[in-house]
């Protein structure tokens, strides 16, 4: 555990020298990025190898640095954190795997990939408000030149939008982490000091504060009706971006809902318990329905990515302990399965075709052309849809569970959801590998695609076997993160508020 700060320092160290090895070769910025990668991955394993299930966050570092304000530099982890920085390392691995193929200012691009998963370690690691809303801020501004350099369709457009999003999103954090600063008088900026110091205030006031925060973080999270740059930029950015843009940098608002907002309000989250519950099921459907009817490739994807972070978000919003605990396996489940398929459709098809188009795509044998690809796309297709044998089944599932008991009206709903997920997943599958099927297919010729490349295969593998490892042994991670969630500053959600 102690070494876990090391991932952040590994990760801007990483990006400082795959921008000087960048000016080299690009051979050498691609080596670069995948040791950093995989140092910071081992570092995360090694932690959980050591893990010993705790119900408090366990300080790791904890030093003075704006003193006047009582802001430290604490970094602290339990089997939360540890869940989501050991997805970290295995999407950026993944993700540095799948952006093999860049060419073009290739130490450039990795040196801002490692400075967001630098900002990304560094929220997941942060036990003080303010330290984790400055490496909130860090992982935002490199997402912007990764998508608007090397991204395709309308890239500066969705970088712009997205980066927007992030920063109002962010604004509101900081809005109302200020506004339980100066109005409880709090002693500092660390978790315990400001839910106490929110304690002391009137309903009214406790209510503002938790609606800012929790606003400003879902956005990032990509809660209906705040979810709109997501889809944009996903299909705007690179894959490796897209991949990491699914896989761990929305995860940072559902993050900080769980971690700070729900905390530091407990009574104006249960009052405002249903309203958020709703948002999250009309998103799980109406994305979904959206993603039924695209005709982009990558929008599928997007809008199915934005449908699945619903099941977190209503995970969240049911705030009992398998509720919680489901959100926090759909994290992590999401965050492979999200980035299998942007590996998929982002990578291996439109690299290939150079067309996203299922109308096009219908006309082409790739389950013939490129059946590496269908045989992963397929499996992608069936851990996203949940089905058993795969990380969705248990999430989805635990969280369904969850929000029964908590509200059976909310958990019918949700579940809807799934029969939406499987029809447009089938749907993909069907017009994108299989569209094209019949006698013609063995006189018409085709022309060969280029092979998928080693890289590809070994993260593709990668995330597979963790989606189907995760999917028949799920106490895995279900042991780490129950006995976080005893922690006190879970009690009062748990227990029905603090007063």
């Amino acid at each position: 555990m102690n070494a876990l700060p090391c991932t952040i320092y590994v990760s801007f160290a990483g990006a400082a020298l795959a921008l000087v090895a960048g000016t080299r070769s690009a051979g050498a910025a691609r080596i670069v990025a995948l040791l950093t990668a995989l140092t910071a991955w081992g570092i995360t394993l090694v932690a959980a190898a050591r893990f010993v299930p705790v119900t408090a966050l366990q300080t790791l570092v904890n030093v003075p640095w704006i003193p006047e304000f009582g802001i430290n530099y604490h970094l602290a982890a339990d089997g939360i954190s540890l869940t989501l920085l050991v997805l970290t390392g295995l999407a950026t691995t993944a993700g540095v795997l799948f952006s093999w193929n860049i060419n073009h200012r290739t130490g450039e691009f990795f040196a801002l990939y490692l400075a967001l998963i630098g900002g990304v370690y560094g929220v997941f690691l942060s036990a003080d408000a303010f330290v984790l809303f400055v490496f909130y801020e860090i992982a935002i501004v490199p997402k912007y030149f990764l998508i608007a350099n090397w991204g395709s369709t309308n890239r500066e457009y969705g970088a712009m939008k997205l980066v927007l999003y992030s920063f109002a999103g962010s604004a509101l954090v900081l809005a109302g982490m200020l506004w339980a600063y100066a109005a409880g008088r709090a002693t500092g900026f660390g978790f315990p000091e400001l839910i106490a110091a929110t304690g002391h205030l009137d309903l009214a006031s406790q209510t503002g504060i938790f609606a800012l925060v929790f606003l400003g973080f879902a956005t990032l999270a990509g809660m209906f009706p705040l979810h709109t740059w997501a889809p944009t930029g996903h299909v705007a950015a690179p894959t490796g971006a897209s991949m990491l843009l699914a896989g761990v940098v929305m995860k940072l608002g559902a993050y900080g809902c769980l971690r700070v907002a729900l905390p530091l309000s407990p009574d104006a989250f249960l009052l405002l318990q249903p309203a958020i519950a709703w948002l999250a099921i009309i998103g799980i459907l109406y994305a979904g329905l959206v993603a039924l009817v695209q005709d982009d490739f990558k929008f599928v994807i997007g809008y199915s990515s934005v449908s699945h972070m619903g099941f977190v978000m209503l995970g969240l919003a049911a705030a009992n302990p398998a509720a919680l605990s489901g959100a926090v396996f759909q994290m992590f489940s999401h965050g492979v399965i999200a980035g299998l398929l942007f590996a998929v459709v982002g990578r291996m098809v439109y690299e290939r075709t150079h067309t996203r188009q299922l109308a096009a795509l219908r006309a082409l044998p790739l389950h013939r052309l490129m059946p590496f690809a269908a045989v992963v796309f397929v499996l992608a297709g069936l851990a996203s849809m949940g089905l058993p044998g795969f990380s969705g089944f248990p999430a989805e599932l635990t969280i369904l569970i969850g929000t029964w008991q908590t509200n059976p009206i909310w958990a019918v709903a949700a579940a809807s959801g799934v029969l939406i997920a499987a029809a447009f997943t089938l749907r993909a599958i069907q017009v994108s590998f299989f569209g094209r099927t019949g006698p013609d297919l063995c006189v018409t010729p085709v022309d060969p695609l280029p092979p998928i490349t080693w890289p590809e295969k070994a993260g593709a593998l990668l995330l597979l076997g963790a989606t189907i490892y995760l999917g028949l042994s799920p106490d895995t991670l279900l042991d780490w993160i129950r006995p976080a969630l005893q922690s006190p500053a879970f009690h009062a959600i748990l227990t029905g508020g603090a007063s």
